[in-house]
Parts: C-alpha cells; sequence; structure tokens
C-alpha cells in the first residue's frame, strides 16, 4: 500500500474518532437548545411552512394543563400547540407533537454539521497527539549510513 493511501486513511480514521468524541458533546447541547426554543414563536413560524398546507398562515395556542411527575403527582404545565389557519381565521390543522420533533431533528443535524466542521478543523492537532502518544516520529533513512565502497 503507498504512503498517500496509507497517509489519506489514516487521516479519515483520525476525523471519524474526532468527529465521534465532538457529537458525543454537541448532540445533547444542540437537544438541549432545542428543547428550550422549540415552544418560540421563530421555531413555530420555520417549521410551520413545513406542516401547515398552502394558503394558511402559522400560529401557536397555549393552554393550561396538567403533567405527572416522576413521583406521580399532578403538576401544573402549559401545552403549546402549532395550529394552522386559513384566511378567515379558522384552524384547519392543528399539530402539538410533530413540529418539536421536527425542530429538534433540526437541531440535530445542526450540532452535527458542526461536529463535522470543528472535527476536520481539529482532525490534524489530533493526529499529531495520537502519533506524540504513540511515540511515532518521522521515519530513518537508513541510506544515508550506508558507506560507499
Amino acid at each position: 500500500m503507498s504512503s498517500v493511501k496509507t497517509g489519506t486513511i489514516s487521516g479519515l480514521i483520525i476525523w471519524i474518532i474526532t468527529c465521534g468524541f465532538i457529537s458525543m458533546c454537541m448532540l445533547p447541547v444542540m437537544m438541549i437548545i432545542g428543547g428550550f426554543t422549540s415552544v418560540t414563536d421563530f421555531a413555530m413560524q420555520t417549521v410551520g411552512q413545513f406542516i401547515c398546507p398552502e394558503g394558511t398562515t402559522v400560529s401557536s395556542r397555549t393552554y393550561a394543563t396538567t403533567t405527572t411527575d416522576e413521583f406521580g403527582n399532578s403538576q401544573p404545565s402549559t401545552a403549546y400547540v402549532l395550529q394552522c389557519l386559513d384566511a378567515s381565521g379558522e384552524v384547519v390543522q392543528e399539530d402539538p407533537v410533530a413540529y418539536a420533533f421536527i425542530w429538534l431533528g433540526g437541531m440535530a443535524v445542526i450540532g452535527l454539521v458542526i461536529s463535522a466542521f470543528l472535527a476536520f478543523a481539529l482532525a490534524a492537532p489530533a493526529g499529531v497527539l495520537i502519533g506524540r502518544l504513540f511515540k511515532r516520529g518521522p521515519k530513518t533513512d537508513y541510506t544515508k549510513n550506508i558507506e560507499p565502497q
């Protein structure tokens, strides 16, 4: 195997490992950010373009409800519903769940893209670090030590 092919394969493996480590940190952060921002008007307007039929406007509705905590007790909560309204203001479609899943999925994709770019930027330093850990320096050219006869 040529040294160019070997270097390319090892660089790709280092990039995959680096991307994996970075995404293990980035994805939970992006999911937390997505969870907090999924109830914002920006998120509903953005995702509503994909869910609502053409000719409708995106709106949101909130209402008081209850949820159950880890001990089985009812706790007050607020629910958010994405609504699609026609020109007369009638509700054409309601979506309480899918918009949040789409928003969180979009945030996860953004996290993976950021991880890929960071891994690309950090793959070379990671390769040098791995080389130093395994004491892999440049190979010695033994032909320089051969004396002419």
